[in-house]
């Protein structure tokens, strides 16, 4: 039994969703805390309201191997997010607010329908901003028969309040490690604080998932997976992450080292992010991450850009 269900049996699960719901009066739902009341649809920094927006939802088969098996991830595109990367791939959805605005019966039933079409898992893309909705659609799932297990995929820009709340709720952790640097990350992405709010967030993922864990089939049951995007120039910071894993965190450490990057939506304005990654800095980015002593690399390529990053 997926413990969101022991959860929901024990009244847990719904004494989850009202605490979640009370960090939108006040929005500190992430590490943002700009205080827009969102019950009243002040729609904050990550402009969205009460409601969470959907882009699109179905199976996906071009995430990491032990989530899509034989049947696909059940892939959900929250619109908007709580970073801005002037990279996102994504930025229709991301940053554009191209999505429906969808109520937690009506998310409920594409968790549902997700399950029903034989997806190995509830793949979350994007969730931080939205956690009290997913949650309340969550238990009204659960109560329906939802029993797949729930994967996080966040940009890694996570409150560690809001992430305890997820605790026996999310199976499958899944965050992006984008920068080491402060001011990396306040250029590229918008944000403060992002090395030290992302390293202290993964290392609770990890403190409820574990090392990842998968069943007989191959399929991906339990645990950590982290991705890191190799960025041009450095700029990426990957020898301090991939350190950061092996010895903070743990060797066992599934991450996939990705070399998908490429100059997207208002990248081709900032000169060092204007090209894509060489293979010379990937190959040295996969040398970095084994000499630190990371021993689970993923370092297949996804076949299209899957979320906003």
């Amino acid at each position: 039994m997926t413990g969101y269900r022991e959860l929901l049996l024990t009244g847990e699960l719904k004494a989850r969703v009202q605490r979640a719901l009370s960090l939108l009066e006040n929005c500190t739902l992430c590490p943002r805390e700009c205080g827009a009341n969102r019950l009243l649809d002040d729609t904050g920094k990550c402009r969205t309201g009460r409601q969470a927006l959907v882009a699109s939802y179905g199976p996906h088969f071009g995430e990491e191997a032990p989530l899509v098996g034989s049947e696909g991830s059940g892939t959900i595109f929250f619109t908007n997010c709580n970073l801005k990367c002037v990279f996102c791939q994504n930025y229709t959805i991301s940053q554009k607010g191209e999505g429906v605005a969808y109520g937690k019966y009506e998310l409920a039933r594409v968790l549902l329908s997700l399950q029903s079409w034989g997806c190995h898992n509830i793949n979350l893309v994007s969730p931080s901003h939205v956690v009290p909705q997913i949650l309340e659609a969550v238990e009204a799932a659960a109560g329906l028969g939802l029993s797949i297990p729930i994967v996080y995929n966040s940009g890694g820009y996570d409150s560690l309040e809001t992430l305890r709340l997820l605790d026996g709720i999310v199976d499958i952790y899944m965050p992006d490690m984008k920068y080491s640097d402060e001011m990396t990350a306040r250029r590229y992405s918008g944000i403060k604080g992002y090395p030290a709010v992302n390293r202290a967030a993964v290392k609770e993922m990890h403190r409820q998932a574990g090392d990842l864990r998968v069943d007989a089939r191959g399929v991906a049951a339990r645990g950590l997976l982290v991705r890191h995007l190799v960025l041009p120039n450095g700029l990426a910071g990957t020898e301090e992450t991939v350190r950061f894993l092996a010895d903070e965190v743990s060797r066992d450490t599934y991450t996939n080292i990705m070399a998908q990057y490429h100059p997207c939506h208002r990248a081709g304005r900032f000169p060092l992010q204007s090209r894509p990654v060489s293979m010379d800095e990937f190959q040295a980015a996969l040398k970095m991450a084994r000499e630190a002593g990371l021993r689970r690399l993923d370092r297949v390529r996804p076949a299209v850009a899957i979320r906003a990053v």
